[in-house]
């Protein structure tokens, strides 16, 4: 028996999926099944019930995994400690993260990162936020990357910065030619959303609720990239965060107005599943996303 077969157990435990034990350990489904089947052998029990309605570990099948896991974080915990003892800074780090964040604030901090860590290797994942916590909780990932955060006591929250929320429309709309404008301004428009289950789509709805605006909702979008592309084609005005606009603002494909009615900022923060043992690598990779 090996380490690596308990893991790849508990990676099935927790994910109820042969097809995610299997990517989290870039190995086959059948390795998967051969490891399991490995390993009921050898305990001579049967560890997961096999039914298609639904995944579920035997009395024995739970014992194991709770074993296993205090094994493989034990394990993870001693060859952290020799890589801080050799000072090595190596391996791997997966990231989820939502568009925004891969696109527009992550790419300098892991510019600076390689810079300092070259012979470490950062793969980034673009997700909509449910899959981001579900790619966490599931050991798909090390870490997350969020807007307004959610709180889960499965996982460890870490802020970051806030982003300032700001009207955006086409250079040619009419209030593009104001540098404020009230939220009471906006009312009636044509307004390019995100999809509903967005965060940032339910704060930006409070916000427009709360201030007693109604818009006209025509097209949502699951990024911002898109939200983007239509303003940019008139086809409404939209409230996204300041950070996503720069580039559009310079070259004047999108003019960016300050709302006077008060700063609204969307958090964001770094996730990751609690008792998780940190690598001396992804210690340091939290750091640089923590710093200035």
């Amino acid at each position: 028996m090996q380490i690596e077969s308990l893991k790849v157990f508990c990676d099935l435990a927790e994910t109820e999926s042969f097809t995610k034990a299997a990517q989290i350990n870039q190995i086959t489904q059948s390795a998967v099944s051969q490891q399991i089947s490995s390993l009921e052998k050898q305990f001579k029990s049967l560890l997961i019930e096999r039914s298609k309605k639904r995944f579920r570990l035997t009395r024995e099948g739970q014992v194991l995994y709770e074993f296993s896991k205090q094994i493989t974080q034990t394990y993870d915990t001693l060859h952290s400690k020799l890589q801080e003892i050799k000072d090595i800074i190596s391996g791997t780090i997966r990231v989820a993260t939502i568009y925004s964040i891969g696109l527009h604030d992550l790419p300098p901090y892991i510019k600076k990162f390689l810079r300092s860590y070259p012979t470490v290797n950062v793969h980034v994942e673009y997700r909509r936020s449910n899959q981001v916590y579900d790619d966490v909780l599931g050991n798909a990932v090390d870490l997350g990357l969020v807007a307004y955060p959610m709180k889960d006591n499965r996982l460890e929250t870490l802020p970051l910065r806030k982003d300032k929320l700001v009207l955006i429309c086409h250079p040619q709309h009419p209030l593009a030619k104001a540098k404020t404008v009230n939220l009471t301004d906006i009312s009636g428009q044509k307004f390019i959303g995100f999809e509903p289950d967005i965060p940032t789509r339910k704060a930006i709805d409070k916000i427009l609720k709360d201030n007693n605006v109604l818009v006209q909702h025509v097209m949502e979008f699951d990024n911002v990239e898109t939200v983007k592309r239509a303003v940019e084609i008139e086809a409404g005005i939209s409230i996204v965060p300041q950070g996503t606009i720069l580039q559009e603002v310079s070259k004047q494909t999108l003019a960016q107005v300050e709302i006077q009615d008060g700063d609204f900022y969307r958090p964001l923060a770094a996730l990751y599943k609690k008792n998780k043992v940190l690598t001396p690598a992804m210690k340091q990779f939290i750091a640089i996303l923590k710093g200035p």
